[in-house]
């Protein structure tokens, strides 16, 4: 069997491109005719020469949002979900997304439901937007369930965002801040070594610490970079292990200066939008808390959601096991509560999404302008360093003269 590449057009004359597999060129013409199109080309795909990095694949939230958006967008004005499909297919630039897009397309065809084929899919479409896809095809709601799909992931984007854009100018300082130290340590300090060779006699300590740190730069620095780059993917390997993973989380959450508090405000209003979005889709509440915790994005949150489920299996309530657990402020067990006496959960859920979203605007940049003057002691304590080891042993030698 084959995969052939067509050009086809419908009795409305939309135009069509997709890919097929296929026995031969003629299968493909009597498959096209049976859907009732008119067929323009039909051509062998060939293999592609590109070299792809399968690491380097990814679909961003955003992009995302928008596939599901437009998708729901076209179910609801009366599009089949296989042509849906086809028009997402040819308009899609995301290259890994459109390949994604053309496999769901071919299970749709060959009978599977639309959210059996995306789940085939983990890195494109993960357990949380399989489930609510899951629950609108079962309560005859699936454009309703994709829109909340795309609510939910355009609030995820704009949390990162918002996180990512604080983030950028630290970020930029501390690169320069450490530009500038190199330069100093590579091109000031030998020329004043030079100097104090012709003097003689003993370098103050905290020059010869400068000149040190000159001489490891200049003969060492590609072990520097080696130890830098090894420590990076170690540090990587360990935080993605099974064991790695829980400790990074825990310290995360106990960081000061108010990372530990913005991690823990961002897990809380994750959680809460995400079991949100699920309840109100009409999600299982055991399977929506078993989601909601694996898609939670820290350990913490993941063993509360343990308990939880324990708790529901046994006819208690949500509220109380949280409240047992440190990540979950006293706010949210109450509201949690309230919620589940008057049977707006997921209406309390989303107030508690709101309030945190909002505390985390709030909390990064509260730290953001602590962090510009502690970054402006720092730095000038680097440069002041250096300057001071240059200067120290010109003074020595200015009492020497007098």
């Amino acid at each position: 069997m084959s995969t052939y590449v067509f050009k086809a057009m419908d009795l409305a004359g939309v135009k069509a491109r997709g890919e097929i597999d296929a026995d031969s060129k003629e299968a493909v013409s009597n498959q096209l005719k049976s859907r009732g199109m008119i067929v323009l080309d039909i051509a062998d795909k060939h293999a592609s020469r590109e070299i792809e990095l399968s690491f380097l694949k990814s679909v961003k939230s955003g992009e995302l949002a928008v596939f599901s958006r437009q998708l729901a967008t076209m179910i609801s004005s009366g599009l089949s979900i296989l042509r849906a499909l086809y028009v997402l297919e040819e308009q899609t630039e995301n290259k890994f997304l459109k390949e994604t897009v053309i496999q769901v397309r071919k299970d749709v065809e060959a009978g599977l439901s639309l959210s059996g084929a995306m789940e085939a899919h983990p890195k494109v479409f993960n357990q949380l937007f399989v489930a609510m896809t899951r629950a609108g095809e079962a309560g005859g709601l699936l454009e309703e369930s994709l829109m909340r799909v795309a609510d939910q992931l355009e609030k995820d984007a704009s949390l990162r965002r918002q996180i990512r854009s604080a983030m950028i100018y630290p970020a930029l300082v501390i690169t320069f801040a450490i530009g500038v130290m190199m330069a100093l340590v590579a091109f000031l300090v030998p020329v004043f070594e030079g100097v104090f060779k012709q003097f003689g006699g003993e370098l103050p300590p905290i020059t010869q610490v400068s000149v040190l740190l000159s001489h490891m730069v200049i003969n060492y620095w590609w072990m520097m970079f080696a130890v830098t780059g090894a420590t990076v993917f170690a540090f990587i390997k360990w935080k993605a292990s099974k064991w790695g993973r829980p400790q990074w989380d825990r310290f995360r959450l106990r960081v000061p200066m108010k990372i530990g508090t913005i991690v823990q405000q961002i897990a809380v209003a994750r959680w809460s939008r995400t079991l949100a979005s699920l309840t109100t889709a009409g999600v299982p509440l055991l399977l929506a808390l078993e989601i909601v915790g694996k898609t939670g994005g820290n350990v913490v949150v993941e063993e509360a959601m343990d308990g939880v489920i324990a708790s529901v299996k046994r006819g208690g309530t949500i509220s109380e096991p949280l409240s047992k657990t440190t990540i979950f402020p006293m706010m949210v067990t109450h509201m949690v509560g309230v919620g589940e006496e008057t049977g707006a959960l997921d209406a309390m859920l989303a107030k508690v999404a709101d309030f945190y979203e909002d505390q985390v605007e709030a909390s990064v940049k509260a730290l953001t302008s602590i962090l510009e003057p502690v970054m402006i002691v720092v730095i000038g304590s680097i440069v002041g360093f250096i300057v001071i080891s240059m200067y120290m042993p010109l003074f020595t030698i200015y009492n020497h003269i007098e």
